[in-house]
């Protein structure tokens, strides 16, 4: 009994999910177990393009691609987690826990209601985030591979100079400070899970980081809109 699986695989950045992959092609070799218990000849079958198949969505402009079990599962490759992801994950935690500092300011120096939003919004979402890459770290031997990183030259941190300054500020000052450096610091986030998409390997630091783009592009307009 001839047979072929049909998978919807999510794209995200131009880059296809490997989980989708895998799990269409377990989804097809589970299938192709199943026939063989049934019909004798489903191993020939098989072998001559009558077994299982993932149907893969083409690049833009390209056709869809029909691939074996054994290819799906090929294209997935190996999703073990590599020092991109690594350096990600432990830089990220140090980045959001500025923005922290950062908000942290806000409620008794702000004289923007818009602002004090803003701020709560920033908070509410970075926090679960830094409790999630912590985990990832813990879950996949973080602790293990320990090396030093100058967080001061991660891309849109604030100075030290800046925090003083953003700290002696009150008011309008304040505000126009805090949306300045809040936007920088945004951007660099997104500098930095852009490149983690790029040189990563591990789906769920994929997810993040694709969730850090959506989400920071979308405060960052936002704030531009915003008077300071």
């Amino acid at each position: 009994m001839a047979m072929e699986v049909h998978v919807l695989i999510h794209r995200q950045n131009g880059l296809v999910h490997r989980s989708a992959l895998v799990a269409a092609a377990v989804s097809a070799a589970l299938a192709l177990a199943a026939c063989d218990a049934g019909d004798g000849d489903s191993r020939t079958k098989a072998r001559t393009g009558g077994g299982p198949s993932v149907v893969a969505p083409g690049k833009p402009g390209e056709p869809a691609r029909t691939l074996s079990a054994e290819e799906a599962a090929k294209a997935a490759g190996d999703d073990t987690p590599n020092s991109a992801d690594f350096r990600y994950a432990r830089m990220m935690i140090q980045h959001h826990a500025q923005a922290l500092e950062l908000t942290a300011m806000v409620p008794s120096r702000s004289g923007s209601s818009s602002v004090k939003r803003l701020a709560e919004r920033i908070a509410a979402s970075q926090k679960p985030e830094i409790g999630a890459m912590e985990g990832w770290l813990t879950h996949n031997g973080g602790e293990r591979r320990t090396s030093a990183h100058d967080h001061s030259a991660m891309p849109g941190m604030a100075t030290a100079a800046q925090l003083k300054r953003l700290r002696e500020a009150d008011g309008p000052a304040f505000d126009e400070l805090f949306l300045k450096l809040m936007i920088t610091h945004h951007q660099g986030a997104i500098t930095m899970a852009t490149e983690v998409l790029a040189e990563g390997n591990d789906v769920r630091i994929e997810e993040m980081a694709g969730d850090v783009v959506a989400q920071q592009t979308a405060e960052i307009n936002r704030m531009r809109t915003m008077p300071s």
